[in-house]
């Protein structure tokens, strides 16, 4: 082993470090002490990783610049180049820091440092890293383990070779990982992938219960429902047009066939006597019996008109009352109904008579 590797323990050199690094407790220096032994000591056996574990630990709990140059060159061994790139960085930063006679006592570990440096910037792979399009603000990005802020996107930063680990996770999602592998020199971009937060549940519709249209129209139309409400208000009111339109055609005809069965009654009267009983017509003549009988068949007719007018009357009504979007009047039993009703037919005449509840 080389004596640029070793980690001075001279006093000069440990008086010359104190103004260079913040000093450590008796326990760390000694446990630094024992760590660096460790770690060159697995350096030289080809046992990189756990050697510069250890000298990693000593730097941190004792940093001196003899450590953090082995550390560098172990780094380098191992084949992380770009950290060894870094580190030899930071080594020599910290030699510039020093007074002349610091910088005396490095020996030639800065020259090393350089010449090293310089040999391996060109073998430092870069790996970009991307968010895809429409990524949800806060989306967290990890590469093994360490977080990349949005000015590390999309820029291809210093890694060293191998694998590496990336995982992504959007506000509310899961975590999603990927993995790359990367060689010396070599440059890489990769978009990477997310799992969005998964949609809430829609929350469960009751089931559609039957309601009277004046329930149906104390409801609000929403946005989905509006056309379909439109087209059942039209085809309501077309409803009530056409029934209003049936009653009183009823009513005109029952009021025809009535005006008809006055004039038969004054035939009946002059042909059969003014007494006459619907029940007793052999005193009429065969024009008075012919009379009789029409008007009683005009007076059916008459009767069922006026029915058929006023109930299509007050089934519009109701209709009128009931359409969407109009509020309809309460009753004491909820419903509304209107009926035409026949109260006397007989050659004297016809009596019609109506019923409802409002």
């Amino acid at each position: 082993m080389t004596l640029w590797f070793r980690r001075s323990t001279q006093v000069l050199m440990a008086l010359g470090s104190l103004s260079l690094a913040a000093p450590a407790g008796a326990q760390d220096a000694a446990a630094a002490e024992e760590l660096f032994n460790r770690g060159l000591a697995d350096m030289g056996a080809g046992k990189y990783e756990a050697g510069c574990t250890a000298l990693a630990e000593s730097e941190q709990l004792d940093p001196q610049p003899g450590t953090l140059f082995t550390l560098a060159m172990c780094e380098s061994r191992w084949g992380r180049v770009a950290t060894a790139v870094t580190q030899l960085g930071n080594y020599l930063a910290w030699v510039e820091r020093m007074s002349p006679a610091q910088r005396a006592r490095q020996g030639h570990r800065p020259k090393v440092a350089r010449d090293e440096r310089e040999r391996l910037a060109s073998r430092v792979p870069r790996l970009s890293l991307a968010l895809p399009e429409g990524a949800p603000p806060g989306t967290v990005v990890l590469r093994d383990g360490s977080p990349l802020g949005p000015a590390s996107l999309g820029v291809a930063l210093p890694v060293d070779p191998g694998e590496h680990r990336m995982s992504t996770r959007a506000p509310g999602g899961p975590v999603w990982e990927q993995r790359v592998t990367i060689a010396e020199g070599e440059t890489k971009t990769l978009t990477l992938e997310i799992k969005l937060a998964p949609a809430p549940d829609a929350p469960a519709q009751p089931p559609a219960l039957a309601t009277s249209p004046a329930t149906t129209q104390n409801q609000a139309p929403t946005a989905q429902t509006a056309p379909a409400a439109a087209t059942a208000a039209k085809g309501w009111r077309t409803a009530t047009y056409v029934t209003g339109g049936l009653g009183v055609a009823g009513l005109v005809a029952g009021g025809v066939m009535g005006a008809l069965v006055i004039g038969k009654r004054s035939v009946v009267s002059e042909h059969c006597g003014s007494a006459i009983q619907a029940s007793n017509p052999k005193s009429c003549d065969a024009t008075g019996l012919d009379a009789a009988q029409s008007g009683n068949t005009m007076a059916l007719v008459s009767t069922v008109s006026f029915g058929v007018g006023l109930t299509a009357l007050g089934a519009a009504a109701v209709l009128g009352l009931t359409a969407p979007g109009r509020a309809a009047p309460a009753s004491p039993s909820g419903t509304m109904w209107i009926r035409g009703t026949v109260l006397q037919v007989g050659p004297s005449g016809t009596v019609l008579g109506a019923q409802g509840r409002f």
